[in-house]
């Protein structure tokens, strides 16, 4: 009896709130047997995968979800049931085992969706894009937590790459805006998984993926509650139709959202969305400021970039994790609770001024009719007033046009070896054009961030002497540099800051030599 009675103390241990729910791109789990579906770098037997790589990455993969340690996680890019269970042993024998597990079967597909759990499972259901292999399947889930019961909608969205056209999300979000929407309206419910869409309303699509008229899937059809501000009881906490989703992004401080890196740029493909049943004081309610993204230090290099699963000059490494970090959100039985966020997201209006008196924004900041003065690449030069300060917009500014006027929103700001830089922003509002001619600054000109132009002087050992005058001058290709005892006529130049004050030459067609 007293051994019987244990072990009922131990289920309701083991089965009690708060708990967390997790999400993981394990970046591609394959086991290393052929079955002609796999993606050409993990064909067995061809640039260094094997059987004793592939276990390499299971264990890879087991160590990060062994010390996540949620009682719920969604993975994306796991192979097929075959692998799907060697996971489940390995997790099993290291000592952080799941009881339950479901994954789709996409036929044809080279990658699957799946879900481990400790809570029982109790339906299953896969929902249907696309019949076309390379559209993944939806997995739904409920599961049996206490007295209560929880679906979630595991995702796997097309990414960008490879013609990935917005209206190939749009069917993924379709497909499952209409299965919620013949739910009964108080049906709890999450939504989790790479969703390869960022939060907020800011994304612009690019010209090569816009065939839907700037509607984006997740914010046009999922309704995620975009005003950049924390849940609100007015928000939340009644049905709305069709039905809101809260994004958990909003509860971190910008500089904290994002889980991974494409091309050197931080993104917020991954999700954890929430209806309002979430949030309403039934069952089973969100733990208000719980939302985080999971880090350790082996997921990063000894550089500090992500530890992603290196595949390098054509072969598997064997190092590595993955190109994503998880996510982690908790729930309770217990009712939410309407408090002060940690991160106040709310917009503030302000001015470039404001930027040079904080070293980092806490919240997101507006910039009314702000002037671009000088646009190359990525990077830009921006003024409020001829006789204002400028700040230096550093690869952000891809919507931005030279000598237009437009409100801006500043994300995130930092100081870079002296230097004040505008490292996230977003075109809200095109005015027209300007003359720029007011807002470029004179030879004497002693702060950074002033655009120059035509000024001529001699370039020798790293410095233009101008008379009795003379500035570092940097060129951003080396290729640019002209030969010491060089005469240069300068159009445009950027007072940047280095250290110290220096003259920034972005291109060719910024100079010439005149002797």
């Amino acid at each position: 009896m007293k051994i019987q009675w244990l072990y009922i103390l131990f289920t309701a241990m083991l089965f009690a709130t708060p708990f967390d729910v997790a999400t993981y791109n394990v970046e591609n789990l394959f086991d290393a047997h052929r079955d002609n579906t796999e993606y050409s770098e993990y064909i067995p037997g061809y640039h260094g995968w094997s059987e004793k790589m592939a276990e390499i990455k299971l264990n890879h993969t087991a160590e990060v979800i062994c010390d996540i340690d949620a009682e719920v996680i969604a993975l994306q890019e796991i192979e097929n049931q075959r692998v799907f269970e060697a996971l489940k042993k390995r997790l099993k024998r290291v000592g952080c085992g799941y009881a339950y597990g479901a994954i789709t079967h996409k036929a044809g597909a080279p990658i699957q969706v799946a879900l481990l759990s400790r809570f029982p499972i109790v339906h299953t259901k896969e929902l249907v894009v696309s019949r076309h292999e390379s559209v993944r399947n939806i997995l739904e889930v409920t599961l049996k937590i206490e007295n209560q019961r929880l679906t979630l909608f595991v995702n796997h969205w097309k990414s960008k790459s490879r013609r990935g056209v917005e209206s190939k999300r749009m069917a993924y979000a379709r497909t499952l805006a209409k299965r919620i929407a013949s739910f009964p309206v108080d049906k709890p419910y999450l939504i989790v998984g790479d969703l390869n869409t960022n939060y907020g309303a800011g994304e612009k699509l690019s010209n090569r993926l816009d065939d839907t008229q700037g509607r984006l899937a997740m914010q046009s059809l999922l309704h995620t509650v975009v005003q950049g501000r924390d849940v609100t009881e007015a928000d939340m906490h009644k049905p709305h139709h069709p039905p809101l989703h809260y994004d958990l992004w909003w509860e971190l401080p910008y500089s904290k959202r994002w889980s991974h890196k494409f091309y050197g740029k931080r993104s917020s493909i991954d999700h954890i969305l929430l209806p309002y049943t979430m949030f309403d004081g039934k069952g089973i309610d969100y733990v208000n400021n719980t939302f985080r993204v999971f880090h350790r230090a082996y997921l990063f290099t000894k550089k500090g970039y992500v530890n992603h699963w290196e595949y390098k000059s054509g072969k598997h490494t064997g190092r590595g994790y993955s190109d994503h970090f998880p996510l982690i959100a908790t729930f309770d039985l217990k009712p939410y609770r309407f408090e002060e966020p940690k991160s106040i997201s709310a917009m503030q209006e302000g001015s470039i001024e404001k930027l040079y008196t904080v070293g980092k924004l806490q919240a997101p900041l507006q910039l009314k009719d702000v002037v671009v003065v000088l646009k190359r690449g990525s990077h830009a030069v921006i003024k409020q007033k001829p006789s204002g300060k400028g700040v230096f917009v550093y690869g952000a500014a891809e919507s931005l046009k030279e000598g237009e006027v437009c409100d801006v929103v500043v994300n995130e700001i930092a100081t870079y070896q002296g230097l004040k830089e505008v490292l996230s922003l977003r075109k809200v509002a095109h005015k027209g054009r300007i003359d720029l001619k007011p807002y470029y600054a004179s030879i004497g000109a002693d702060r950074q961030n002033e655009v120059l132009r035509n000024i001529e002087g001699i370039y020798r050992g790293g410095y233009l002497y101008m008379g009795h005058k003379k500035l570092p001058i940097y060129f951003k290709k080396p290729s640019l540099k002209p030969k010491d005892g060089s005469k240069l006529k300068i159009f445009y130049a950027h007072l940047g800051y280095y250290k110290r004050l220096q003259l920034v030459i972005y291109s060719r067609s910024d100079f010439t030599v005149l002797e």
